[in-house]
């Protein structure tokens, strides 16, 4: 009885971190610049739940891509037409790499990362904006995303 205990205790912690982590780290990124954007997990995992047909997964990747958008200024829906455009015409060519459990992850997550930077530069130069720095936090963003997406 106190094992089921404990363990309804840990679910319950582990989905209440989730939803705050969600919610608001995306708010923390637009104060706290040096923070990474985890463009590149947050798609993954959306990725990994459509392919695992996991209702949950997809829609809290889906709000917190959208969130993350939303507070800090960036194209609406451009990380979710990425990773669906990547999903469709990429992801299934990296099954090539099943045996290799790190190499479909981090493959996933730089092409991801590459394809929404490429999207967002286009978005800036059709519509004459600039949406981002390309600077030192952006390749940091990478390296963390890849790192985050390896513990996964």
């Amino acid at each position: 009885m106190e094992n089921t205990t404990k363990k309804v205790e840990h679910n319950t912690f582990f989905w209440v971190s989730v939803i705050f982590f969600i919610l608001f780290y995306p708010m923390l990124i637009s104060i706290y610049v040096f923070l990474p954007l985890f463009i590149g997990a947050g798609s993954y995992i959306l990725i990994r739940g459509l392919e695992k047909n996991s209702l949950v997964t997809v829609f809290m990747a889906i709000i917190y891509l959208v969130n993350l958008e939303v507070n800090l200024s960036l194209p609406l829906f451009l990380t979710l037409i990425s990773s669906f455009l990547f999903y469709v015409m990429i992801y299934h060519s990296l099954l090539h790499f099943r045996k290799c459990k790190i190499c479909k992850p981090l493959l996933s997550v730089i092409i991801l990362d590459l394809m929404y930077l490429g999207a967002l530069f286009s978005f800036d130069f059709i519509f004459q904006t600039q949406s981002i720095f390309l600077d030192s936090i952006l390749l940091y963003s990478l390296v963390v995303d890849m790192l985050v997406v390896v513990l996964l």
